[in-house]
């Protein structure tokens, strides 16, 4: 195992970070300026990098299984929710979303590329598409509906519509079922594809690591329930993560980059969405201390994960 290694998967990620942290103390740039950054990634970096993950992906019934797994994971850690957030009253309401999903867009993919690298991200997204496709069914129908809303199918379809991530993935998927993409690489203008969309996505990482840095706040009054939420994650995640790489690689052959893509994504926090589709109120703190809790939690694993990927 080489420390010089493992420096070159953590360090940037850290600085990174640290720089958003920086940003914010010495107000580098506002809120204002923080949602632009938040659009540029979201509308027009993250689109591309999930549009090209899924367009080159290989679809298959392996990729079912994924999907199921990754899918049903979510439902049982959203159900166990459910019968625990009464250990957090009366930050019970969104305390079992805190519990599900996983922030792959703006954080997984980031981390992900730093140890394997960008060019390696249809692996990520194969098990991406599972949780994906959860938060915008089960996920998004039911926190609407903690705001009064009552969801039906085509809410539900038109803010897919709307969210040009979402938008980058589906036609990525559509597409690369139909062939398309594998097609499309095997042409000698594929170069110029590659390069231009790894032209556009490069700094995708180091700024969705600024906006990480940046929105890291801890409430001291709200530690108490932060920290039973933070752990319950912890702990929900870790024993599923163990079932369902055991399920995954009981079928498929064992894969490093597969594995390290299932440790990631298991070892994200919830995700960032919630403020956006329903009015938190007075729980807005307790979303926002939690997600910050969780995702230094995320980067104190991604150091172990990037110490497996030098020694596996």
């Amino acid at each position: 195992m080489s420390t010089l290694n493992i420096l070159k998967m953590v360090l940037p990620v850290l600085v990174a970070i640290a720089l958003g942290l920086f940003s914010n103390k010495k107000q580098l740039f506002d809120m204002a300026g923080l949602a632009t950054l938040k659009n540029v990634i979201s509308k027009l970096m993250l689109p591309v990098v999930l549009f090209n993950a899924f367009f080159t992906a290989n679809y298959n019934l392996q990729v079912l299984l994924v999907f199921v797994v990754i899918y049903s994971a979510c439902v049982i850690a959203f159900i166990i929710g459910n019968y625990t957030k009464k250990f957090v009253k009366p930050y019970h309401t969104f305390m079992p979303f805190l519990l599900t999903g996983f922030e792959a867009g703006m954080l997984g993919y980031a981390l992900y590329g730093v140890l394997v690298g960008t060019e390696h991200a249809s692996t990520f997204a194969m098990i991406d598409i599972g949780q994906t496709i959860f938060v915008y069914t089960i996920f998004l129908a039911a926190l609407q509906s903690t705001g009064g809303q009552k969801p039906t199918a085509k809410g539900i379809i038109i803010n897919v519509l709307k969210n040009p991530i979402a938008d980058g993935m589906f036609l990525g998927v559509f597409l690369g079922i139909l062939g398309v993409g594998k097609y499309f690489l095997s042409l000698p203008i594929s170069g110029v594809y590659t390069q231009l969309t790894s032209f556009i996505t490069a700094p995708a990482a180091f700024l969705i690591l600024i906006v990480v840095g940046y929105e890291l706040s801890l409430k001291k009054e709200l530690l108490r329930p932060v920290f039973i939420t933070v752990g319950l994650r912890l702990a929900i995640f870790a024993i599923l993560f163990v079932i369902a790489s055991a399920l995954i690689f009981a079928v498929i052959p064992f894969e490093k980059n597969l594995m390290i893509a299932i440790m990631i994504m298991f070892s994200l926090p919830a995700p960032f969405v919630i403020p956006i589709f329903v009015d938190v109120k007075k729980d807005g703190e307790y979303i926002s201390t939690s997600l910050s809790l969780s995702t230094l939690c995320t980067i104190g694993l991604f150091i172990a994960i990037a110490v497996y990927s030098t020694i596996m």
